[in-house]
Parts: structure tokens; C-alpha cells; sequence
């Protein structure tokens, strides 16, 4: 059994005897108050019949008795409220933490899943290429093919790795993030131009207004860029067109990249940029990834004092908006 299958189910028992405990502390404090508040009323009815009728202050001994009993009773129903309350306060935190727990489990084991795919795929594709290039004499164009498709994936281990590696410097605040003046265009062209030269096949289009510079780390724009391009491809068809734009309005900054692919629900475009989210389940998720992309580019965009958005692409596909 995997490790993190028998972490989720090993908190799913905990869970499980931790509302059955709680339900039995509730089902005792009501107990309690019943047992207590019978005990004073009786308490009360006792030293009512001890009292002499004939005595002239008979009635006001009673009403003392009565109102001795009333506190009772509402002291009972106080502090009865405030255990009830401190006990389904510490009951939601706990269930909180729990389900979040359960919740990361499942997504780590997904996760896992992912980048054993994404990590055995490219290594097994280098790999026959290689011995391909090796036993058998091709023509140069066959040769040069073979070579282009490796280095491609040589580039997919390259930008996985990146993207593990940012993560969790990032989260343990290890990154020296570094400030220096960009040009934005420059640097998104060369990413795109990076593109091209790996997917020939795809089409691009850039729409990008010059001299526009921002202070902000190198790397990480450019995997950011990097990002919502990779994206892009993964989502959409080959024979559709992936635009990127860079506008300047006024002292806003927008970069947007444009897919023509199926397009994100509604409900799914915040939960997209959790860490190890993946839209569907593991019978429908047929694109590539590991669901660290996205939360990366969101990283990032924070660092640098931008947002992150989508969009709808009129009439199919989705807009990703960096806001600086």
C-alpha cells in the first residue's frame, strides 16, 4: 500500500473516532444538565416542604427557595452553553484541519501519480531516440528530427524540475528574489521565439507594445511567461492559434496569453491556481502536467505586486491576464 494511501486512510479513522467521541461528549453534557436541573428543582422541592406553613414569613422563604432554584438553573444553561460552544468551535477546526489534510493527501497522491508519468515519459522517449540515433544510420533530416524531438524533452525535465525546485524554495522563503530593470517585450519575445522553435507546428501570434519595462527577478518572469504559454499548448489543438499580447494602459501593464481550447469553467478558475490542482478527475485528465504550473505563475505575479485573472476567449478558449 502507498504511503500517502495509508496516511489518508489512517486520518480518515482518526476523523472517524474523533466525532464519535465528540457526539458522546455532547449526548453527556445534555445529560448532565438534565440530571442537574432535575436534582435542583428537587433540591428545591425538599426545602420547600421543610418550610412551616403557619410561619409568617412562609411566603417570602418560598419565593427565596424559587429564585435559588431559578439561578441554578440559568447558571446550568450557561456554562452548559459555553462547553457546548467551546466544544463545536475546537469540533470545526478540527474537522477544518482534518478535511484539509485529507484533501492534501488525495492531491499529493495525485501529484505523485503525475510526475512519475511526467518524469518516465520524456527519459523513455530520449531514450529510444537515442538508441534509435545509435544502431541505425538515418538521413540527416531523420537524424535532426529525432535530435529536435530529445532536446524538446530534455526541455520538459528541464522545466519540471524548475518549477519543484522554485516551489519549495519559494515556500520556505529560500529564493533570493532579485530586482533589476527588464524589458518585458524583450523577454517574452525570446520566450516565444523558445516556443517556436520547439513546436514548429504550432501557430503563434504576438501582439506586443514596445518600451516597456518593469523592475522585477528575470527567471521568474520568464517562467511565468514560460507557464502560461506551456499551458496554452497543452489545452488547446494543434491546429489552433495561441496568442500573446503585452499592452500598456496608462501605468497598467497587462500581459495576456490567449488559448482557443475548451475553456475553464466558472467554479474551476480560482481552484486552478492551487497547488497540485488539476481540472477533472484522473479519467479526464489527458493533458500533461503536475498542477504546479499555474500555482507557480501565481507565486510569481504576487512577487512582483501583479495579479492573475482569467478570462473567456469569445467564442471558445480562455484569456490569462497578468495584471502588473
Amino acid at each position: 500500500m502507498p504511503l500517502s494511501s495509508y496516511k489518508t486512510k489512517k486520518l480518515r479513522f482518526v476523523f472517524i473516532v474523533y466525532w464519535f467521541l465528540l457526539l458522546y461528549i455532547l449526548a453527556a453534557l445534555v445529560w448532565w444538565f438534565i440530571e442537574l436541573n432535575n436534582q435542583n428543582h428537587q433540591m428545591a422541592d425538599y426545602a420547600a416542604n421543610q418550610l412551616l406553613k403557619d410561619n409568617p414569613g412562609y411566603l417570602i422563604d418560598v419565593q427565596k427557595i424559587k429564585d435559588s432554584e431559578k439561578r441554578k438553573t440559568t447558571q446550568y444553561i450557561g456554562e452548559g452553553a459555553v462547553f457546548f460552544l467551546v466544544i463545536m468551535a475546537g469540533a470545526f477546526f478540527i474537522f477544518r484541519a482534518v478535511r484539509r489534510q485529507l484533501k492534501l493527501g488525495q492531491q499529493q497522491q495525485n501529484f505523485m501519480m503525475a510526475i512519475t508519468h511526467e518524469l518516465k515519459t520524456p527519459i523513455a522517449i530520449a531514450k529510444l531516440n537515442l538508441e534509435t540515433l545509435q544502431k541505425r544510420k538515418l538521413e540527416e533530416s531523420q537524424a535532426q528530427k529525432l535530435i529536435q524531438n530529445t532536446i524538446q524533452e530534455a526541455n520538459r525535465l528541464n522545466a519540471l524540475c524548475n518549477n519543484m525546485l522554485l516551489v519549495s524554495q519559494m515556500e520556505d522563503s529560500r529564493y533570493n528574489f532579485t530586482k533589476e530593470t527588464i524589458d518585458l517585450p524583450e523577454l517574452v519575445t525570446a520566450c516565444v521565439n523558445d516556443f517556436i522553435s520547439r513546436f514548429p507546428q504550432r501557430m503563434f501570434h504576438t501582439a506586443l507594445n514596445e518600451d516597456i519595462f518593469i523592475k522585477g527577478d528575470r527567471l521568474l518572469l520568464q517562467l511565468a511567461v514560460n507557464n502560461l504559454i506551456d499551458n496554452a499548448i497543452k489545452y488547446s489543438g494543434k491546429e489552433t492559434t495561441i496568442t500573446i499580447s503585452l499592452l500598456k494602459e496608462g501605468e497598467k501593464i497587462k500581459l495576456l496569453v490567449k488559448d482557443e481550447g475548451k475553456g475553464i469553467p466558472a467554479a474551476d478558475r480560482k481552484r486552478v491556481f492551487e497547488k497540485f490542482y488539476r481540472i477533472g478527475n484522473k479519467s479526464t485528465k489527458e493533458a500533461k502536467g503536475t498542477g504546479l504550473g499555474l500555482y507557480l505563475t501565481k507565486k510569481i505575479a504576487q512577487q512582483h505586486k501583479a495579479s492573475i485573472s482569467i478570462n473567456d476567449n469569445t467564442p471558445v478558449g480562455s484569456i490569462f491576464v497578468i495584471d502588473f
